[in-house]
């Protein structure tokens, strides 16, 4: 790597209300791009449309929220609301201040002085409407994507409506409201649209995006349309008695999540709330006086379309300008969804949905979807690339609606799940993307002379980098499996593989892991498999592996292109491996497999047997850390604090559950039930009564696999959460404050280093978890933009005392990781009270040798203090498995 790399300034986060997605998108750009040709450069965009160079350790928190506003800046919150920088009142000095605290400020005529090109992973208003096309172009600066007006096309729905109608786009029957008219006589527009357009029927916020401001109604019920449209304008009616009914900090912090509500600041009958605390005595207020208040954005919707509910097969594709400068479609993603709605969980929280790729239709109507995308693409003027969602009916019609420019950018996005099915791994077609838009900014005179300039640049260092390419280190990640964790295993190991295939140093190969604790198979993955969105997609692709002649005919169609950006060939069929032959394939073992088995010391067992080197925990470690029961009976004995806790099995349950029950009794209510051997907040529950506790034995001993209705219902369980059949599970006492005078949930990572022959820990300062509920949730802890971490925790407002207190909680983990034999990396979870005068509790969860690596875990949070990037943090965790496997050897 040298001085001649492209710098490519990544811009996310922004004002719209998809900014989580964009910065969770943009995190995913910043660590793709293959480090041999570019230079990234992270350019976050805050509320005011301030550019900021970020401080890189900031990338790889979680939510906007962990690090903005610094928590220096929060102003007092009794109910810990989470908030974004819009609700703090601040003068521009103050405001600049901030800013200044978490990166570099850039002005505007500035950035060209930073990056060749940028990379847009905004969404939204100022994002992907033209805006910052426009400051871009202004600057000289060449930028991926669509230019202003095909942007400004691309993201107001209403006006896409009218000129698809006007083109002869098929299209259901639609109508547009401004605010101004719903506001002067709602009665009327209500009747028109049920007139016009009837039901069933979607309302759509006209310049959202990510499911946003979106409703389907399939009935006229009572007030559901005004209520569709107020939520579309981002506004509502709320009223006293559901006030007063109500956990008022749980609907203020409904009506905070800029992504389904309003968000703040907010107006309150008028008048400008900043704060969710500030709001709640607002409201209390009011209510006094009245019985209704009305509640509305700032930055309100200015138009909604309502249409007619198409019935029919969901698709997404996305549309590139191919090598040749042709307008060509990527194979077709069909959605199958939980429900009507694909939602931001189910779009970007892995299992929720499935994708398929390519949607399973005759060749012909996929190619007539292909050729209809493309039309629409090159109707609107798009460039590089876009996104265009649409319907297949039952009676053969396509169509086509709410077309993106920008698409999101998740690692489980259509924007790479489709480019790898045709042989592109995510920074292969970044590195496409970026070479593309070079070529489209060429268009416009102000960018001829340079422009060329640039690709001439841009071509000279991808051919010298494919030329002077290294011997690499071949590592097997290896995910997936039959646990409840295996979804976010997979998810854990796409973000390993694609750390490792931008680097310089590796070339990993993703392996697949499937079967059950009586055998188990390994699977090669190509990487349009490993892309599909869940584990059990991945597994049916594995054991019923068919290749369509519609995938193999967009593959030729594209071969060009991926020879162009790929060093070998890609596969794109399945191979069953021994671990003899894994051993004959690869240098080392990345294992990114969660619960059993993985974390169990099976997997650890094989690897040793063909000596090939492995990240975490060896056999007996690993063996008592998949135990809670055993591991915190242990960390007891050795003088730690733990949970009182029962190990309830099946046989004795069913004989003596009075007994047991008593036993249970003397712990106290409420109580913990989990799996003894799953974690991840998967059957994760706090009881309240042993009433609770029997339903949870009942399903957790249950004869069928499968979950009914009211089994799901009585233990509060959604559609898609899972519950596993296990014959015993682990109740555990409450940890509660206990008179603390701070009282907090923390989780600690560590990474531990050969020293001489001596295994040295290094505990990396722990960060504090913010629950919504009880429990903290799987969406909390892997899914961006959900939860909150505060890294590092907050354990005293005193710096001084702050410090002494993180020490000491951090050598008690320490020390547990040392009496486990804890080796590599892992994560502790416990919760910590703090008296005054000063004394510190130390309550240990439990403990998992191979934490979640998904992109938004906090150990990333954790290990940027230390000063690891995530690829430099896993290149340790994997120098340590090598050394380990050198030192047993001699």
């Amino acid at each position: 790597m040298g001085d001649n790399r492209i710098r490519v300034g990544v811009f996310f986060g922004g004002s719209s209300r998809e900014r989580e997605v964009s910065f969770a998108g943009g995190r995913t750009v910043y660590d793709n791009l293959d480090k041999s040709l570019f230079s990234a450069v992270p350019i976050f965009v805050d509320h005011r449309g301030t550019f900021i160079k970020l401080d890189w350790q900031f990338i790889y928190r979680g939510t906007i929220r962990d690090f903005y506003p610094p928590v220096s800046y929060l102003p007092p919150s009794p109910n810990a609301f989470q908030i974004y920088g819009d609700s703090l009142i601040q003068t521009e000095s103050e405001h600049r201040e901030m800013c200044a605290s978490i990166g570099t400020i850039i002005p505007a005529e500035e950035l060209v002085n930073h990056m060749d090109i940028a990379f847009l992973a905004l969404h939204g208003s100022r994002g992907e409407d033209g805006t910052i096309q426009g400051v871009l172009e202004w600057m000289n600066i060449p930028y991926t994507g669509s230019s202003i007006l095909p942007s400004a096309l691309g993201m107001n729905k209403a006006v896409q409506k009218r000129w698809m109608n006007s083109a002869g786009f098929d299209g259901p029957g639609y109508s547009t409201v401004s605010r101004g008219e719903w506001e002067a006589n709602p009665t009327e527009v209500l009747q028109q649209l049920r007139t016009k357009v009837g039901f069933p029927l979607v309302v759509k916020a006209a310049n959202q995006g990510s499911s946003i401001g979106i409703r389907i109604l399939h009935e006229d019920e009572a007030g559901a349309l005004e209520d569709a449209l107020q939520h579309a304008f981002f506004s509502e009616t709320l009223h006293r008695d559901v006030w007063s009914k109500s956990d008022k900090r749980n609907l203020i912090a409904r009506l905070a999540d800029i992504r389904s509500s309003i968000g703040f600041p907010m107006l309150i009958n008028g008048e400008e709330v900043h704060h969710p605390e500030e709001a709640m005595s607002v409201l209390d207020q009011l209510f006094r006086n009245q019985s209704s208040v009305v509640l509305g954005a700032i930055q309100p919707e200015t138009e909604v379309v309502v249409e007619q509910f198409i019935r029919g097969r969901e698709f997404s594709c996305i549309v590139v300008r191919n090598h040749h400068g042709q307008t060509a479609a990527l194979p077709p993603t069909e959605i199958v969804k939980r429900d009507d709605f694909f939602d931001y969980r189910s779009k970007y929280l892995p299992g929720l949905s499935r994708k398929i790729t390519p949607i399973d239709l005759p060749l012909e109507t996929v190619e007539a979807i292909r050729t209809e995308s493309c039309r629409l693409y090159d109707f609107f003027g798009f460039q590089v690339y876009a996104r265009i969602d649409g319907f297949y009916t039952h009676d053969g019609r396509i169509f086509l609606n709410d077309p993106n420019t920008t698409s999101g950018m998740m690692p489980s996005s259509f924007f790479f799940h489709q480019a790898s099915e045709i042989g592109l791994n995510p920074s292969q077609f970044l590195t496409f993307i970026l070479r593309t838009s070079i070529q489209e900014r060429l268009k416009l005179p102000a960018f001829v002379y340079p422009g060329n300039a640039l690709l001439t640049r841009f071509d000279d260092v991808l051919r010298s980098a494919q030329t002077e390419a290294s011997a690499k280190i071949r590592v097997a990640v290896v995910m997936g499996g039959y646990s409840t964790e295996r979804h976010i295993s997979v998810e854990s190991g796409r973000n390993i593989f694609e750390k490792l295939s931008s680097s310089a140093e590796y070339e990993p190969i993703p392996i697949f892991l499937t079967g059950s604790d009586a055998e188990h198979r390994l699977f090669r993955l190509p990487v349009n498999i490993m892309l599909k969105d869940n584990a059990d997609d991945i597994a049916q692709k594995l054991t019923h592996f068919h290749q369509s002649d519609v995938l193999k005919r967009i593959i030729a169609e594209f071969t060009d292109l991926t020879a162009h950006y790929t060093e070998i060939d890609p596969i794109f069929e399945p191979q069953e491996l021994s671990y003899t032959q894994l051993a004959e394939l690869v240098d080392e073992v990345f294992i990114a497999l969660h619960g059993r088995p993985g974390e169990d010391g099976a997997i650890q067992a094989k690897l040793e047997e063909v000596g090939l080197p492995y990240n975490g925990s060896g056999q007996a470690s690993s063996g008592m850390t998949i135990d809670k029961f055993a591991t915190n009976n242990l960390l007891r004995e050795n003088g730690f604090l733990v949970a009182d806790n029962f190990l309830i099995e099946e046989d004795p349950w069913r004989t003596g559950q009075a007994n047991i029950l008593q036993q249970i009794q003397s712990i106290g209510y409420p109580v913990i039930a989990k799996p003894s051997d799953e974690g991840c907040s998967s059957a994760v529950k706090k009881l309240d009564s042993p009433e609770e506790l029997i339903q949870y034995a009942e399903l957790t001993f249950r004869s069928n696999e499968e979950l009914s209705s009211e089994q799901r219902q009585e233990m509060g369980l959604d559609d898609k959460e899972e519950f596993p059949r296990k014959p015993y599970f682990l109740v555990e006492s409450c940890i509660g404050p206990n008179g603390a005078d701070h009282f907090l949930e923390i989780t600690g990572g560590m990474l531990t280093h050969h020293r001489n022959g001596v295994v040295e820990y290094e505990v990396f300062e722990p960060s504090e978890a913010l629950a919504e509920g009880a429990i903290l949730s799987l969406a909390e802890k892997f899914l961006a933009g959900e939860g909150q971490n505060i890294t590092p925790a907050r354990f005293d407002s005193n710096a001084a005392q702050n410090a002494q207190i993180s020490q000491i909680v951090r050598s008690e983990l320490k020390r547990v990781a040392e009496v486990l034999n804890v080796e590599g990396y892992c994560r502790i979870d416990a919760f910590v009270r703090i008296y005054n005068p000063l004394k510190v509790e130390v309550i240990i969860i439990e403990v998992n040798s191979l934490p979640g690596m998904t992109p938004a875990t906090c150990i990333y949070h954790q290990a940027a203090i230390n000063g690891y990037k995530p690829f430099e943090f896993i290149d340790k965790i994997l120098t340590f498995g090598r050394e380990r496997l050198t030192d047993q050897a001699s």
